[in-house]
């Protein structure tokens, strides 16, 4: 089974995938700072996938 490959994607959907890239981690401090000061059960749910989404980035695994 071959590995995951972000640069066989077509142009449009690989400059998507950079973008989302970019902008994770503005609204991750964004979003953190949000939970400290008004912790939900939303906030905190939300603040666990963009994690999970920059890990994912950080590691490439996306």
């Amino acid at each position: 089974m071959a590995r995951y490959y972000r640069y066989r994607l077509p142009p449009w959907a690989r400059h998507c995938l950079f973008v989302v890239e970019k902008c994770t981690l503005p609204i991750l401090i964004f979003q953190l700072v949000r939970t400290l000061f008004f912790p939900t059960t939303l906030d905190v749910f939300l603040l666990g996938i963009l994690v999970g989404l920059f890990i994912a980035f950080y590691l490439e695994w996306i």
